[in-house]
């Protein structure tokens, strides 16, 4: 059986780049993951941040929607503790009304910004993780059918049965994923130390649900893959030098590549970003092949999502038609047996 491949879209702005620009990319990424044959694309919401602009996920899921006929869209994702679950339900509702069978809705826990600008975005900064799991179960009821006597109802949004997601980095939303029958999504790609222990945790605590009858899990990987090793290398600075804005909490776009990493960030930078960013796929599309190959032998995963943290727009879409030509050739084994 081979294992699909999906893609995860930041709506990176990139230096001497526009929102704009970042939105003409983000279509242009689904409507080439939809050619290539690629399960779903999903945007994540981030705010403050001026590298990223899909704030507005719902919004610029509308625009993706348009962009495309036939692959799955969604968020990978929405940041819940955000937002009012009802508001969720009306948007992917929306969504899902709008693009009928093409719509998931991927939650996450984390604010997906600092503390200053959640505080500006939240209705209760007193909110406990107690909540979440009660915040989705009440998405979850919003966005089932209307049985005529809900006192609160999500319109659009009822029957609309939007297939939930959570997302995670760490043990908890793998547990609650896994208790609450939905599939799970593990952010490998900035947070890869509990991996195999939260797919673990996941598969050993689930049971099954409405939505889904056995566990089923997705990783995610940077993916930089070029015709040839270095350039692959060179693109691949992007990311490590956005990484070292991030722990250095300076707020600028997505950096142009480099010629030399080792000239603009430290030795330890660098190597502790490379050990954050260690299941990063770079390289030649053959070399891409073989780290995928390995790391679905050692994980077992079901599917694997690819983030493109690529500039230049034409790179990065041929980057997704790299990974894209190896969906025909990659197979799953059966480890989770």
């Amino acid at each position: 059986m081979s294992i699909p491949f999906s893609i995860l879209d930041l709506a990176h702005i990139g230096e001497g780049q526009s929102a704009a620009n970042a939105f003409e990319k983000s279509k242009a990424i689904a409507a080439e993951a939809e050619k290539q044959g690629y399960q779903r694309v999903w945007l994540a919401e981030h705010h403050g941040m001026r590298g990223v602009a899909s704030a507005a996920t719902a919004v610029l899921l509308a625009a993706v929607g348009q962009a495309t006929s036939k692959i799955r869209i969604g968020s990978g994702g929405i940041m819940l503790p955000n937002h009012s679950p009802l508001v969720i339900a009306e948007q992917f509702g929306t969504l899902a009304t709008l693009f009928p069978g093409r719509v998931d809705l991927g939650l996450g826990r984390a604010p997906g910004t600092d503390m200053a600008t959640a505080r500006a975005l939240r209705r209760n900064m007193n909110a406990s993780v107690e909540d979440y799991p009660a915040d989705v179960m009440a998405l979850q009821e919003y966005l089932s059918d209307d049985k005529g006597d809900n006192r609160v109802l999500a319109i659009p949004g009822a029957g609309t049965k939007v297939p939930l997601w959570l997302l995670g980095s760490s043990l908890y939303s793998a547990k609650l994923a896994g208790q609450l029958g939905l599939p799970y999504s593990f952010a490998s790609h900035f947070a890869p130390d509990m991996l195999l222990d939260a797919i673990s945790v996941y598969r050993d605590s689930f049971r099954p649900s409405a939505q889904l009858d056995k566990p089923y899990v997705s990783a995610g990987v940077m993916s930089v893959v070029a015709d040839d090793e270095a350039e692959a290398a060179r693109l691949f600075t992007s990311v490590q030098q956005q990484f070292a804005n991030l722990r250095r909490q300076a707020n600028d776009p997505m950096p142009a590549p480099v010629d030399n990493i080792d000239a603009v960030l430290s030795e330890y930078e660098v190597a502790a970003i490379n050990n954050t960013l260690r299941f990063a796929i770079v390289g030649t599309p053959a070399q891409a092949e073989r780290q995928i190959s390995q790391f679905i032998e050692a994980t077992g995963v079901d599917e694997m999502i690819f983030s493109f943290p690529i500039t230049d727009k034409e790179k990065c879409l041929d980057a997704i038609r790299h990974v894209g030509g190896m969906t025909s050739v990659m197979q799953k084994q059966n480890w989770a047996a």
